[in-house]
């Protein structure tokens, strides 16, 4: 289960918008995102939760290994075995499809209730829902972010601008359960920027026009015409470099360079007997 009060939130509202209704009652462990765990009671921050959803919350009760273990052990395929043979670059939609794949084989296990017998997919069938609310509870998540030299700041597949001149602090992307525009503020609380959220995943890159504007004046002022350009000197061939380029228009040599004399007679003279393979008489000359 998430370890912040945001995620759970958000993770129970998923889960009850893939069902198509609210169960009855919720039964959690001893969690510090829901109770206190030294009484087992309910908080008051998760209590508005289970009010906003209509359901009644209940804590395990302590030293009750048995009852817990239960509920454990039905979650355990699901929370282990399949857990583990996610890879590190799955994305969201196919671990989710993986899980809808093994909620599918689990659904056909035999159950027996009242001395008949059904399966998990007809108990659920049975079982009393209703109807969600319209919109998900108003949890906010808070999270701190690096802004990137392209003043920037990524948050669940998407990347959102902010004014020029932050590169490289940590900002605050603050963004309300179920609502459409995602805020990102300062660590002093000061709000930088308020853009309309993308889809999670999509890749996406949301600028501003007022940050385009700001980071286009700041990247051509880091550029000064004050100063004239400045120009390649040019600086006269050195004697080496005179020296081939005589040799190239076939004229003595002058210098250290007139001194260093290249036959190439006697390379041709070994390109002519590799020419062609050596035969048994060219041997036989060669022993005599």
């Amino acid at each position: 289960m998430p370890r912040d009060f945001p995620h759970l939130v958000e993770a129970l509202d998923a889960v009850v918008r893939r069902l198509g209704g609210v169960t009855q009652v919720w039964r959690f462990d001893r969690m510090a995102t829901v109770c206190y765990p030294a009484s087992g009671r309910i908080t008051p921050a998760f209590a508005q939760v289970a009010k906003h959803y209509g359901v009644r919350s209940v804590t395990c009760p302590p030293r009750r290994g048995n009852r817990k273990g239960v509920v454990e052990k039905a979650n355990h395929s699901a929370a282990q075995r399949w857990w583990r043979t996610l890879g590190d670059d799955v994305t969201i939609a196919e671990a989710q499809a993986g899980l809808d794949r093994l909620a599918a084989k689990l659904d056909s296990r035999r159950r027996v209730l009242d001395g008949e017998r059904t399966t998990v997919a007809g108990l659920a069938a049975a079982e009393r829902l209703h109807a969600p609310p319209l919109v998900a509870f108003p949890a906010e998540f808070d999270l701190p972010r690096i802004v990137t030299p392209q003043a920037l700041v990524s948050f669940r597949g998407n990347s959102y601008s902010v004014p020029p001149g932050l590169g490289g602090a940590q900002v605050q992307v603050r963004h309300r359960l179920g609502a459409d525009v995602l805020r990102i503020v300062t660590d002093r609380g000061a709000t930088v920027a308020v853009h309309h959220r993308a889809s999670d995943g999509a890749g996406r890159v949301v600028r501003d026009d007022g940050h385009v504007i700001a980071l286009e004046h700041a990247a051509m002022g880091a550029f000064s015409t004050d100063r004239p350009c400045t120009h390649k000197t040019r600086r006269p061939p050195s004697a080496a470099a005179l020296a081939e380029a005589a040799k190239l228009r076939g004229l003595p040599a002058t210098g250290p360079a007139a001194h260093v004399v290249i036959d190439l007679a006697t390379y041709a003279a070994t390109a002519a007997k590799l020419a062609s393979a050596p035969t048994h008489e060219t041997y036989e000359s060669e022993e005599d």
